[in-house]
């Protein structure tokens, strides 16, 4: 046991020497200025992407433009495009199920589509 200790805190700081240059080399981690800024305002909460996308999307629905910035602003915007996804994805499935049709049927229709 005595001998893993120095081994493991070795690998650990030649981990963290690579990290370091690697941040220095391709610049900060995503999120990593969110997780900073968390950390200097430990009070406030952070935000996931689905709650962004529902914030978003029913701001959009509603022509709500200050809610529509704010959303946008909690998450990036790659993670925002995911979270809206993944919100279409779940509804469009949802809506297919209680009308009995298929999804792409209902995809279509929902976007004003003819069927396919």
């Amino acid at each position: 046991m005595p001998v893993i200790q120095p081994l493991r805190a070795k690998a650990v700081r030649v981990f963290d020497n690579v990290r370091n240059r690697l941040g220095k080399l391709f610049g900060p981690r995503p999120g990593g200025a969110a997780r900073a800024q968390a950390a200097a305002h430990p009070g406030t909460r952070q935000h996931n992407i689905f709650e962004a996308a529902a914030a978003y999307v029913s701001a959009c629905a509603e022509d709500d433009e200050p809610r529509i910035e704010e959303a946008s602003g909690w998450v990036s915007p790659e993670a925002l495009s995911f979270g809206v996804n993944e919100l279409a994805c779940r509804a469009v499935i949802a809506l297919a199920r209680e009308r009995g049709e298929s999804p792409h049927s209902v995809a279509r229709t929902l976007l004003g589509l003819p069927a396919a």
